[in-house]
């Protein structure tokens, strides 16, 4: 009983405890990427996205150390412990770098790790989420998994089988919250979130040609039964993230459709 009250404190700091839902701002591309737009001056993109509403961030240890957690509203703090770079021989290869423990002793609200299905490497990285999960129940952190189908033996990373393949996994192997991609249409999108035991969030993925691309695919993944949003250059990269957090929030939370939100939030003055 105890470890379920530790595990239930928590979930309500990464989501919404009247909604269910959350809206996760990623900030840790920095090792995958580089810093990029966005990424320079940490404190203040954090600063940013709080102000618009978001539930938890995702970083890096060494972020975290580094003490880039805003310094206004609170918010929900995910430590991720996967990494690999677009610079290495296998950028699939999401290789652990951290343990529960630091994320304990960091002040995280939860973990998370990042598992490519499909890939060379598929093997380790299952084995790395079924021994996290093992340590996340015993310390009772919420595990959010970033579920995606990535490999030689992938044609379409956005194909509704392979997407529901991998959430499934994430599910069936202990995590709380599984991340993956967006699928395209609510109807199919509806069959991953069928076919998965555990809260589903929306990927934000590569960074769309329009904000209201973006809006609508958020929009169309909660119709489908979602639970919010993980997006990060879509919101970190943008000239103003605390207005696209807002409007994210709005879809999420207050069950806007997207022209709205953006009506409400974007065109304040």
């Amino acid at each position: 009983m105890m470890l379920q009250i530790g595990k239930s404190i928590r979930m309500d700091r990464i989501m919404n405890r009247q909604t269910k839902r959350t809206v996760i701002i990623p900030l840790d591309h920095g090792v995958t990427l580089g810093p990029v737009r966005g990424l320079y001056k940490m404190d203040e993109t954090v600063e940013a996205v709080s102000r618009g509403g978001a539930n938890a961030v995702v970083e890096h240890k060494g972020i975290i150390q580094a003490g880039y957690r805003g310094y206004g509203k609170d918010i929900g703090l995910i430590m991720h412990m996967s990494a690999s770079t677009n610079l290495g021989p296998d950028p699939a290869n999401k290789v652990s770098v951290a343990d529960v423990d630091e994320a304990i002793k960091l002040g995280a609200d939860a973990v998370s790790v990042h598992i490519n299905i499909g890939s060379k490497t598929e093997p380790d990285q299952l084995a790395f989420l079924g021994r996290t999960a093992k340590i996340c129940r015993e310390w009772s952190i919420p595990l959010l998994a970033m579920m995606y189908p990535r490999g030689d033996k992938i044609r379409n990373e956005f194909d509704v089988q392979v997407v529901a393949h991998a959430a499934r996994v994430g599910a069936e192997l202990g995590a709380d919250v599984v991340k993956t991609n967006y699928t395209g249409s609510v109807d199919s999108f509806r069959e991953v979130v069928r076919g998965c035991p555990v809260p589903i969030v929306m990927a934000g993925g590569p960074k769309t040609k329009t904000q209201e691309e973006f809006f609508r695919m958020v929009e169309d993944s909660v119709k489908a039964g979602g639970c919010g949003v993980s997006a990060g250059r879509n919101v970190f990269e943008a000239d103003d993230p605390t207005k696209v957090v807002q409007v994210l929030c709005g879809i999420v939370h207050e069950n806007l459709d997207a022209k709205s939100a953006v009506e409400k939030y974007m065109k304040k003055t």
